[in-house]
């Protein structure tokens, strides 16, 4: 704590949010914070000590990778005892990747992360970078009337939206509403106030310190099945050399062709040792491989339910446990298990 007031930190890492367009030339530049209370001057009005670390070069989201994500979870760690906070400025193309990743690598992590962007710069006349700006930090400085914070989660805050980060998929390129939690609902939503939901916040342990874990492997694939996918596709993914996981993206509630070519490629990779998890194709809903017997011999083939995972979630999760050098068994239960709140299980 920097003292009395709340405190934030104002991370960027680039994106169309911190291109500040320079309103005399048109030109953009890169992020300046000083630019930055000139085109938000309402920042100044917050009681709250805010302070920024911008990466350098800035990275475009196309570009992300689980390096950067490392990046940002050491500056959080690094800084997590001084602040109340942490607001995330990231390009919205992977930013659903990186709340996901983000979700599993800070463990007991009992402060808001909250990651927001714009579809348009800052300076533009209809930039939605302001408000998201703006309602971010002051949802990542909101305390209880006992001193813990109200939302103590990685979310993404988005157009009057904050949603769990690893809930969230970009549904829009071209729209303010860029980002969906189709299967879980939000956590907050802004209007003339912001409307906190508290029975659908995670709760921490308080008495477990934050644990940051780095590390991923990558050696994971997606695979969405289609009609009329060939044998040879399928058999030069599946045996891959290296390959450690495979996200399947299958039809409805988890269903695939009933072809014995595919099954028998699958139970071979799963005696490897390969992990494949089971996601839908829809938008929303859950995976429920014991509906239909197109489900049933995925299940039998050793396959496992992915439940209602976002594909940035499925993947990142498999990358995050399988960097963690767990056993394979013990990864196939974790996939099975919400362990930040990540998919619905009934109990």
């Amino acid at each position: 704590m920097t003292g009395t007031a709340p405190s934030v930190l104002l991370i960027y890492t680039g994106g169309t949010i911190g291109m500040i367009e320079n309103p005399e030339t048109g030109a953009l530049e890169s992020f300046n914070f000083d630019h930055l209370l000139k085109l938000v001057p309402e920042l100044k009005r917050f009681n709250y000590d805010i302070n920024t670390y911008s990466f350098d070069p800035p990275i475009d989201s196309s570009d992300m990778e689980p390096y950067h994500w490392e990046r940002l979870a050491r500056i959080i760690e690094r800084n997590y005892d001084h602040y109340d906070g942490f607001v995330v400025l990231h390009g919205t193309d992977t930013m659903a990747y990186t709340a996901s990743a983000l979700s599993f690598m800070l463990e007991n992590l009992a402060k808001p992360v909250i990651l927001t962007g714009s579809q348009l710069p800052m300076g533009m006349l209809r930039t939605d970078g302001k408000e998201n700006l703006i309602t971010s930090i002051e949802i990542a400085a909101a305390k209880n009337p006992d001193g813990t914070a109200v939302v103590p989660e990685v979310c993404i805050y988005f157009e009057s939206d904050l949603l769990r980060g690893n809930r969230t998929t970009k549904i829009n390129a071209e729209k303010f509403n860029a980002f969906k939690s189709y299967n879980y609902p939000c956590l907050g939503h802004s209007g003339i106030d912001i409307k906190f939901m508290p029975r659908r916040i995670r709760k921490p342990n308080v008495n477990q310190p934050l644990k940051v874990h780095y590390l991923f492997d990558t050696n994971v694939v997606v695979l969405t099945l289609f009609p009329g996918i060939q044998e040879s596709i399928i058999t030069s993914v599946f045996r891959m050399p290296h390959l450690k996981a495979v996200v399947l993206k299958t039809f409805g509630s988890g269903n695939a062709p009933q072809k014995t070519w595919l099954i028998d490629l699958i139970k071979e990779a799963n005696e490897r040792g390969v992990i494949i998890v089971n996601i839908t194709q829809c938008q929303s809903g859950s995976v429920e491989m014991e509906r239909y017997e197109t489900g049933r011999q995925l299940l039998e083939a050793g396959v496992i339910s992915g439940y209602d995972s976002t594909p940035e979630c499925a993947l990142t999760k498999l990358m995050f446990l399988l960097g963690q050098n767990l056993p394979t068994e013990e990864i196939r239960r974790l996939m099975k298990t919400s362990i930040a709140g990540e998919i619905s299980i009934e109990e």
